[in-house]
This record gives C-alpha cells, structure tokens and sequence, in this order.
C-alpha cells in the first residue's frame, strides 16, 4: 500500500447483495469509480478484504470513509427516536439478522432517523484498514436531492427509484415522508401493480399529480407508457439533464445514489 496519505479525501464503499463498488474524487478533482463483483459463497468481508489487496483506488490511505449500504430501512420520526430502544425497535419490524449491527443515520431535512442493518464483520475490516467511518442508507442521497425537487410545482409527486432489483417508492409532504416502501421487482407489471396500489393508497389524482421514475427502470413492457394508461403525468428521471451533465453521470454503470452524492454534496 502506499504511504501517501491523503487527510482531506473520503473513500464511499457502496454496499448490497449483489456487488460493492468503490469511489472517490481523484487529484483532479474527478471522481474515479471501481465496481467490484461479489464472490458467491464468500462472505462481504472477505470480499472487501480480498479488493483491498486488488482494487487501485484502495491503495491510499484516505481521510475518511462513508459506507453505503443497501439494507432494509426502518423511519422513525426524528421527536420518536431514542438511541436506547432503536435495536430493540428495528428487530421488532424486521426479524433476522442478529450478526448485523443496527445503525442510525440521521436526516434533519425530513425530521426522520434511519434505522438500518451493517454487517459487523464488514464493520471490523472497514474501521481497522481505514478507521473513520460513517454508514448511511445507499438511497438516502436520493431521498434528499428528490426531497428539495418536490417542490417545483403545485403538484403531488410520487417518486420510484429502482435500483438492485428492487423499487423504492416514496413521497414527501410538509418536511416529512407521506410513504415509503420498497418492493423487490424484476419485471414492469409488477412495478406497475405496486406504483398504482401506493397512488390509490395515497389518494393522488390521476390527471394532476405526478409519477417519477429513476434509476434502472425495468427495461421489459415499457413500464412508462403502461404507466400512462392510468396516470397522466409520468417522467423518467435522466441524471445527465437533471444534474445538467455533470460529469459524474457520464461514469457508465455508476448508480443514480451515487451519482447523486457526489453532484449534490450530499
């Protein structure tokens, strides 16, 4: 490893199921993306392990470190929350998983804490080769950016980020989340069975309100037109003229979380 050390950069470690993917802004100010496939059979530490000896981008020591990490997501208002009884709390709604730690990540924006799950061995390997680090919910940039967005307008916005095989539908009223939900999908019916079951729940008008959709949409059954059989307004979200084609969305395969991370500051 190299003995450069570079205070003032932060490592982003993003983190599912399926891969891991490393970032950060290089000398140039640019920000250098490595995606990484997981070993199946291997666990996520010893996957991390194993790149840290492969990857080039880890082979500096870094100022800090901010952990993404795509995991089930329990909200609780912010004036609710209590560090005391969140494990207690998280385990309640979700069952499983107790060699996991549960961590918070705070959103004063959205007056909400997440709560969420982090792999301890994940956690001993990324502290002991890099020692600062902050774990924080892969799709919590997107919830800020599209939190600031649902205010262009007079309109009601349901926004769909789809990303690891699976859809996170969500909305926004008076500082807070009105729903959040995620919905493991492959396929565009199934997508659309799901967006219009929140729409109704919701009580949104088909001829006023909005549908936003971003991320990997499924690509099979045209999933917008279908949409707009019983939706008037539906859009999908293009990073490179909703960020103005800045340059981290011209990085191919980078996720729209992180692309929104670094775009945004967030």
């Amino acid at each position: 490893m190299s003995d450069t050390v570079v205070n003032n950069r932060r490592l982003v470690v993003r983190v599912s199921q399926t891969s891991m993917a490393f970032s950060a802004v290089g000398d140039g100010h640019e920000v250098v993306y490595r995606p990484y496939e997981l070993k199946n059979g291997v666990s996520v530490a010893a996957n991390l392990r194993e790149a840290l000896q492969t990857v080039d981008l880890l082979q500096s020591h870094y100022g800090s470190v901010l952990a993404m990490v795509d995991a089930p997501v329990l909200l609780v208002p912010e004036e609710e929350f209590s560090a005391h009884e969140a494990e207690t709390l998280y385990r309640h709604a979700f069952t499983g998983g107790e060699q996991r730690s549960v961590v918070s990540a705070v959103m004063p924006d959205l007056h909400c804490v997440a709560l969420f799950p982090v792999d301890r061995d994940l956690q001993t390997v990324l502290s002991d080769h890099f020692g600062r680090v902050r774990c924080v919910p892969c799709v919590m940039p997107v919830w800020l950016h599209l939190h600031q967005r649902s205010y262009t307008g007079p309109r009601d916005k349901l926004y769909a980020y789809f990303h690891d095989r699976r859809m996170e539908v969500f909305a926004f009223g008076k500082n807070r989340f009105r729903f959040c939900n995620t919905f493991s999908v492959v396929r565009a019916d199934d997508a659309l069975y799901y967006l219009l079951s929140v729409w109704k729940q919701l009580g949104m008008e088909a001829e006023r309100d909005e549908l936003f959709m971003v991320g990997d949409v499924p690509a099979d059954g045209g999933l917008r037109e279908k949409g707009e059989e019983f939706i008037k307004r539906v859009y999908t979200i293009n990073p490179v003229g909703e960020f103005n084609r800045a340059a981290p969305t011209r990085i191919a395969g980078m996720p729209y979380d992180l692309v929104t991370l670094y775009v945004k500051g967030i």
